[in-house]
């Protein structure tokens, strides 16, 4: 910094090597991981930080909390958060009804869970029973197959007689 004519300080110009590059840095942080204090996650659900700490004392929202006890809150918690305040200011639902509503999506996600794990488990059956069958055919196969050792005799198909038929009577 130098003093220009006034007494004000001026920055003094860097040289074209001295400039710094601005970096980024990029955290990523798991969504259910508690990191937003209370007035930061009622910024970014666009709430007063007492309306938080209502849906809290109602249990619409469980945030994590620091060792000291401060309350500290997630992406996952903050979206929570919109989708309450969406709710209740464009749906008019009052907060009895965002609690059902919360609810039911909670019964719902847990019913698609166990769909996938009884599809998961009726195809591993469906594998077990083709092997199982399988194997069963080849049993077949190899007590069915019997090699034949006798002499090879030719029958004309005129001269062949139906097992069927009744036999020739004899005089």
């Amino acid at each position: 910094m130098s003093m220009n004519g006034d007494g004000a300080t001026a920055p003094v110009p860097r040289r074209p090597s001295e400039r710094r590059i601005p970096t980024v840095t990029r955290v990523e942080v798991e969504t259910d991981r508690g990191v937003f204090m209370i007035s930061v996650a009622a910024e970014l659900a666009n709430l007063h930080p007492q309306t938080l700490r209502m849906y809290e004392a109602r249990g619409l929202i469980e945030p994590k909390r620091s060792s000291k006890g401060t309350r500290l809150y997630s992406q996952e918690d903050v979206e929570k958060l919109r989708r309450i305040q969406e709710m209740t200011a464009e749906l008019g639902l009052n907060l009895a009804g965002v609690e059902r509503v919360l609810r039911l999506e909670e019964e719902i996600e847990s019913m698609h869970a166990r769909i996938e794990e009884i599809e998961l488990e009726a195809l591993q059956a469906q594998v077990r029973l083709a092997e199982e069958l399988e194997q069963v055919r080849r049993s077949f196969r190899a007590e069915l197959t019997v090699p034949y050792r006798g002499p090879l005799e030719l029958v004309r198909a005129a001269d062949a007689r139906s097992p069927f038929r009744n036999p020739p009577k004899r005089s």
